[in-house]
């Protein structure tokens, strides 16, 4: 009897399997088996009259799953729970635990933040209990976030035909609809700059006014600048020279939130893509000889904390390498709330340099686990120094001030510099008391502008600081903020590369009416108080039902109120008439966008498609020549040309999806595998060398035990066709009405 071990992800199974040997069988959950019921009062599956006792349901699309593994756990000698090492995947395992009758006081969770060999060998040298504060904390914010969800979610869908509103989500669009109304009521300043441009030893250089009689320069007009220059006509002279070495610590290594910032900064990924590379590159990559091996460590992490094993092989390798003038020492410094048993993401090995793996990664894991890499091996690196010379140079009152520097050590620039660059600009020889001859005063007008909209990274770091949700979640909300039509993620203006986001007008009105009937509970303060309070309860200083019920308690009046208070957003009228019952037509939203149908819905089911106006374009149409026009259909917008029907041609309108690695290789030509989506929606597996090869992955074959139900249903049809005519005609019959009736019931729900 083999030790069962159970992972979240089905890509890894096959490699721990590999490296704890043939004592042990890996198999993977695929993540969570169970969350809350929708049943109960409300259909939070929490019942809030007897002390919050939460009820929990297998998902439906893990039921086999769950069958799977309850017939291989009374088959094994120990089950072991090794789900990631996070406090959702305490959850995970503890739910794991509980439908697969686990005795909950056994040593057998299992704890490892990358996955190589020593690290999962090791791991299993040191199992233990599951830790029930972490458990009971992300209980906890499972509870909360469901009251939240269902109970503001279904306010506003009835009332402003909002989506859903969400415990952090909604505190996210706050922050972005705040910095909207901030640029809005912007007043642009006038304020100028003076420079003196100096000639020394036919070297310019530019000296800037910093101070008037001993005051800071504040110059707000033409007239102040004129002033000063007619002040300045004098000799200019070196009052004094400061000369000093500076010097430039690396930044920390890479936690969730750094790296999702330094992805969208340096290599334009948004934070949903950077979390797809990295959790591919922490599963495992087939490297030479085909043998997987997890390239980073675990990426879900607030620690900048290295491990000591780690560190001693980096200095080693950075001394080798680099000399040993380029040691550095390993800095840590974490957040009050962070899981200190984490890690900061890391290379699970120094010897795998970016270059020596490139033949193994598509160039998008390339670009990330260089960056990754190049991080990590910077913090520690010794600083980089710099000779730096400051300049005073003063004219009747006027303090001018010219800055120089030199970089004369690299340190972890050595490694870094393709993400951190140094500008050298050095003063020509300067000495004090000098009288400089050639000088010419330049005073350049500015406005000051508003303050720059959020780009992802930016919102990252702001959710970040402020403490609001974990890193883990943030390129969750911001995709689901976009999903719901909250925001639009575009360019900051034409030529920029940065995009922003801006408000929609739905969103403006859910933020609206969120702080008009819930701004103390869907505020920064608060949400970052609630984040807090989760902490405690993962420390085991804070009872979780306490803290759901208190929650509660203060949420419910003001979604009573809400509820009788708030106005409910009436539909736009389209000015025409139901051909079938006579009532107004109005403009709805459906799945796949804005349709119109009747008024008195669902007593009268009229519908049609919202008739858009063609709008031409500059495209010309490959077939006639034609101008092309763009259209709606049902699944949005398209490209047709004008000389329709004559010419049929037809192109999408929608952007192209990148496709998702998926880390397999194609069995026919050798490239990497993809996750692609077919124009109908679907999602399916092919090869990147597409069109030239055109393998497409097949579902798995079904089990024996479907293969005998198929069995099964193919006797039973061959024993129906000796039935008479008449029977079979009314069986038709009854199943075609049967289906009717559900896809009417269907339509009501």
């Amino acid at each position: 009897m083999k030790n069962l071990v159970i992972v979240e992800s089905p890509s890894k199974s096959k490699t721990i399997e590999k490296y704890l040997g043939e004592d042990f069988h890996v198999v993977s959950s695929k993540g969570h088996i169970r969350d809350l019921a929708t049943t109960g009062k409300g259909g939070l599956g929490i019942d809030v009259d007897h002390d919050f006792e939460p009820t929990y349901k297998i998902s439906t699309d893990k039921k086999a799953v769950v069958k799977e593994l309850k017939e291989l756990a009374k088959k094994s000698e120990q089950v072991y729970l090794a789900s990631d090492p996070d406090r959702e995947g305490e959850a995970i395992a503890w739910h794991l635990a509980n439908v697969l009758e686990l005795d909950m006081d056994q040593d057998n969770r299992i704890i490892f933040h990358e996955i190589t060999k020593n690290a999962v060998t090791d791991a299993f040298q040191h199992p233990r209990k599951i830790d029930q504060n972490l458990v009971k904390s992300q209980e906890a914010r499972r509870m909360l976030d469901r009251i939240i969800g269902f109970k503001l979610s279904k306010l506003l869908q009835s009332k402003i035909k909002s989506k859903s509103a969400g415990r952090v989500q909604s505190v996210a669009l706050r922050l972005i609809v705040e910095r909207e109304n901030e640029i809005r009521a912007f007043k642009s300043e006038e304020y100028w700059t003076l420079a003196a441009n100096i000639t020394k030893d036919g070297k310019m250089f530019a000296a800037s006014l910093n101070k008037v009689d001993g005051k800071k320069a504040e110059l707000k007009n033409q007239e102040q600048v004129d002033a000063i220059i007619n002040r300045c006509q004098d000799d200019f002279t070196v009052a004094k020279i400061e000369k000093k070495v500076r010097k430039k610590e690396a930044k920390m290594p890479f936690i969730t939130s750094t790296l999702q910032q330094e992805a969208s900064t340096k290599l334009g990924f948004g934070a949903k893509k950077t979390m797809q590379i990295a959790q591919k590159l922490y599963e495992g990559i087939a490297l030479k000889g085909g043998s997987p091996e997890g390239l980073i460590s675990y990426m879900r992490t607030d620690s900048t904390r290295l491990s000591d094993i780690f560190v001693k092989d980096a200095e080693d390798y950075i001394e080798q390498t680099y000399g040993k003038e380029y040691k550095g020492k390993a800095k840590q410094k974490n957040s009050e709330n962070a899981q200190d048993a984490h890690e900061a993401i890391r290379p699970t090995n120094i010897l795998n340099t970016p270059e020596s793996v490139k033949e193994y990664l598509t160039n998008d894991q390339y670009k990330l686990y260089k960056l990754i890499y190049a991080r990590t091996l910077a913090s520690l690196m010794a600083p980089s120094k710099s000779d730096v010379v400051n300049a005073q140079i003063v004219c009747n009152g006027c303090e001018f001030s010219a800055n120089g520097s030199i970089l004369t050590f690299d340190g972890y620039l050595k490694v870094y510099s393709a993400y951190e660059s140094v500008k050298d600009e050095m003063l020509p020889a300067l000495n004090e008391a000098e009288i400089l001859k050639e000088v010419e005063l330049e005073g350049k007008q500015h406005f000051t502008e508003p303050p720059l909209r959020y780009s992802e990274a930016r919102l990252i770091k702001d959710l970040e600081e402020k403490g609001i949700g974990r890193p883990s979640t943030y390129a969750i909300i911001i995709d689901t903020l976009q999903a719901r039509g909250y925001v639009s993620l575009e360019r900051a203006s034409e030529g920029s590369k940065t995009k922003v986001f801006f408000p929609t007008e739905q969103g403006e009105l859910t933020d609206t009416k969120l702080q008009e009937f819930f701004s103390g509970i869907i505020n920064v303060s608060y949400t970052a108080d609630m984040e807090h309070h989760l902490d405690e309860i993962a420390a085991g200083k804070r009872d979780n039902i306490e803290e759901v019920r208190t929650f509660y308690h203060e949420f419910e009046p003001l979604l009573e109120n809400a509820y009788e208070n708030m106005e409910k957003k009436e539909l736009e009228r389209t000015g025409e008439m139901c051909p079938e019952c006579g009532s107004e037509l109005v403009y709805r939203v459906g799945r796949y966008g804005k349709f119109i149908s009747c008024i008195n819905f669902p007593t009268c089911r009229y519908t049609k498609g919202e008739e858009d106006d063609e709008n031409p374009t500059d495209e010309v149409c490959p077939k006639c020549g034609g101008k092309l026009v763009t259209k709606k259909g049902r699944f949005g917008s398209f490209l047709a040309c004008a000389n329709y029907p004559e010419c049929k041609y037809i192109k999408s309108n929608k952007p192209k999806e990148e496709p998702v690695p998926t880390g397999e290789m194609c069995p026919e030509c050798g490239h990497e595998l993809v996750q692609r989506k077919s124009r109908f929606g679907t999602t399916f597996i092919g090869c990147s060398n597409y069109p030239k090869c055109r393998y497409i992955k097949k579902e798995p074959k079904k089990t024996k035990e479907k293969d005998e139900t198929e069995e099964k249903k193919t006797t039973a049809k061959k024993t129906t066709k000796a039935k008479t005519t008449k029977a079979k005609t009314t069986k038709k019959t009854t199943t075609k009405k049967v289906v009717k009736k559900k896809s009417e019931a269907e339509k009501e729900a």
